[in-house]
């Protein structure tokens, strides 16, 4: 093997749901992975390949990082329609899925390989992967696809702890008939998720599992993700002080797990100063 490429640091392939909190989410890691002195590719679908490269100051962000590198899985989908609804978003997510599922694998595979895009910075002489941490709403393939070519894959839960456990809990949360909800009243206080007894009601719970049909596509999408997800090492988006009780409730489940702050003042104090950017602006990019 080529001197030059063992020397190399790891690459650490994010793989982020095109949607806007969660590609948030996985920059604010990417810099701090950066920062770090690993090496990053940002795996994104071409519209936010697009929206990155061409209407943000990600590149001013990202140009003291000669370690990171943006890579589009090129989907041929067309820009979605009111692309900030959830609706939409839900929509064009599905969409993409279907066509990441057969060319995800084929990106792990070639990783050692990669062409320099047109419009995307190429570094040269660039690691192959060596660990992936992919959206929990990727997982349903990117955990099948990183155990069939032998790469450690962490899946990252987007929303709260307290909304993660709150899903792992719909088997008995549908046991015990407090959902679908019954009426209107969204103040009635939900009773079976350990640990959060006397905390959650039922506006608490996210809006898929407040749907009045539990066969929704949405609400099934989240539930099947969330399961899927534990099947590789979680990363989830919080910090100790904030939901240690979900987080215990969680860990008595998974053992896998880390707490990570994606707040602004993390980035900043990783970055010795936060002169980035987005610590400056507080913008999702």
């Amino acid at each position: 093997m080529d001197s030059t490429v063992e020397k190399l640091p790891p690459n650490v392939l994010l793989f982020p749901f095109p949607a806007h909190s969660h590609i948030h989410f996985l920059l604010n890691l990417a810099e701090l992975l950066c920062h770090g002195g690993l090496h990053v590719t940002f795996l994104v679908d071409d519209q936010t390949h697009r929206h990155l490269l061409n209407d943000t100051a990600i590149r001013s962000r990202f140009d003291r990082y000669s370690g990171f590198r943006f890579q589009n899985l090129r989907d041929g989908l067309p820009v979605p329609d009111s692309p900030g609804s959830l609706d939409k978003t839900m929509e064009f997510g599905y969409s993409f899925l279907e066509v990441a599922k057969p060319r995800f694998k084929d990106v792990l595979i070639s990783s050692s390989d990669w062409q320099k895009a047109e419009d995307s910075d190429h570094v040269a002489g660039k690691s192959s992967i060596a660990c992936i941490i992919a959206d929990s709403m990727m997982a349903s393939f990117a955990v099948d696809a990183a155990d069939e070519v032998g790469i450690p894959i962490m899946c990252y839960h987007n929303a709260c702890p307290s909304d993660l456990w709150a899903v792992l809990c719909v088997p008995k949360l549908i046991e015990a008939g407090e959902i679908p909800f019954q009426g209107d009243d969204l103040d009635v206080p939900i009773a079976n998720v350990p640990g959060l007894e006397g905390l959650l009601r039922r506006r608490d719970l996210s809006s898929f599992l407040r749907a009045r049909d539990l066969s929704d596509k949405n609400t099934q999408f989240i539930i099947n993700g969330a399961s899927q997800a534990r099947r590789a090492r979680m990363i989830l988006n919080t910090f100790e002080e904030l939901e240690g009780p979900a987080l215990d409730q969680i860990r008595s489940q998974e053992e896998s797990i880390e707490a990570f702050e994606e707040s602004k003042s993390a980035v900043s104090t990783s970055t010795n100063g936060g002169d980035t950017e987005a610590a400056r602006q507080g913008n999702l990019f």
